[in-house]
């Protein structure tokens, strides 16, 4: 059952993942800053789920901040102006990169319990 704090724990989350959202836009303009910013978010939801237990964290750090560090929208909008080859591309790069860093994550999470 959900806590009547984590509405608060997913706004505080989020403002910062939004923020640091930013800076990597800031730093890496344009689909590669959107790549670095979901792999890395996959990365980082693996270790989470795989090492953190504390429902309260998980919504603080997974559901607010790494929810809106990751972004799914801005990947959209950019694949379908890349055109259908290099669309097709980045869906393929992103999924794939995607995937293999969950699994790093959960790995490595693991390894830290």
């Amino acid at each position: 059952m959900a806590n009547r704090g984590d509405p608060l724990l997913v706004a505080a989350g989020g403002f910062v993942g939004a923020a640091l959202r930013y800076g990597v836009d800031a730093s890496l303009p344009g689909v590669g800053g959107t790549l670095a910013a979901n792999v890395l978010g996959s990365f980082l939801l693996g270790v989470l789920l795989a090492a953190v237990r504390r429902p309260r964290v998980r919504v603080l750090l997974g559901t607010g901040l790494l929810s809106s560090f990751t972004t799914y929208s801005t990947f959209a909008v950019q694949t379908a102006s890349l055109g259908p080859a290099w669309g097709l591309a980045n869906v393929g790069v992103t999924y794939v990169l995607g995937f293999a860093a969950a699994v790093a994550g959960l790995s490595a999470g693991g390894r830290l319990r």
